[in-house]
């Protein structure tokens, strides 16, 4: 059997590609005004964003323990893999990858834990590397590394309607959430270093979307390029990101997955959330 791949539920891959890639989904948990719920399980986009736009706001996300990692990895060797690839969310957001390599210090060698630095299809694009990998026959240091490899070609930009969830969360700073409100302005962010930093300031929503494009554009350089794009409440931004960005990338667009964004991202973004990945085929 060859190596298998792990990931968490802030990838929010389509179901199809779940299945097709034999993937294996860890989620996290979410806790909205006191009831708690598996993200992608329990709890779905459309149950934050119902808390988030009420009076009584009360919400937080947690990592999988380490023992459902264990759990997991032991489950899956026991049936006959050769190892296991765990990718995950950046550990600069969640201690979900602590909580991994926790556990697969329990295994010795048989398992290795990527921080893919990113969310979303940040950490999809890496994920179906690895399972690309793995299903052609590579050993576990081969799997790692194409997981490795992806997360460099990768690159995501997101707009948020205000820094106020970020802020509740820890996410981003005070300063930063202070200085955005102060000045009514539509921040675009970006994860450099697996953290979420401000990228850009604009005025209004069209504004934010016209410049994810532009950077988006600008990430893709002259490679050819998968897109995934997710929002939150926002359908119509989603469909102005793509149809500009096909326009604008043409023939050197190839895959593109678009998906609203899971439970544990609407905690922390908020609705209105609007995002775009470029990962840059080699």
């Amino acid at each position: 059997m060859p190596v298998a791949v792990v990931t968490d539920s802030t990838a929010y891959l389509p179901p199809e590609l779940v299945r097709a890639h034999r993937l294996t989904v860890v989620p996290l948990t979410v806790v909205l005004n006191g009831a708690e719920g598996l993200e992608g399980i329990e709890t779905f986009p459309a149950d934050a964003t119902r808390v988030l736009g009420g009076r009584r706001v009360s919400v937080s996300t947690s990592r999988p323990a380490p023992e459902q990692f264990a759990r997991t990895y032991r489950e899956l060797l026991d049936g006959g893999a050769d190892g296991v690839v765990s990718v995950h969310l950046s550990a600069e957001l969640s201690g979900t990858v602590e909580a991994a390599r926790l556990a697969a210090a329990e295994l010795g060698d048989r398992v290795e834990v990527v921080d893919s630095r990113s969310t979303g299809m940040g950490l999809g694009f890496p994920v179906l590397a690895a399972a690309t990998a793995a299903a052609t026959g590579a050993d576990l240091p081969g799997v790692r590394q194409a997981a490795l490899d992806t997360v460099g070609r990768t690159t995501i930009y997101f707009y948020v309607d205000t820094l106020e969830f970020l802020r509740r969360g820890g996410r981003i700073n005070a300063a930063e959430a202070l200085l955005g409100t102060a000045l009514s302005v539509k921040p675009i962010m970006h994860m450099p270093d697996g953290a979420i930093v401000v990228r850009d300031k604009v005025r209004t929503a069209s504004r934010g979307v016209a410049r994810l494009v532009d950077l988006a554009v600008e990430a893709a350089g002259d490679a050819e390029v998968d897109l995934g794009v997710h929002h939150l409440a926002a359908p119509q931004r989603a469909e102005q990101l793509l149809e500009a960005l096909t326009e604008r990338l043409g023939d050197r667009l190839h895959d593109t997955y678009v998906s609203e964004a899971g439970a544990v991202v609407a905690a922390h973004a908020g609705p209105g959330l609007a995002s775009v990945v470029v990962h840059r085929r080699p």
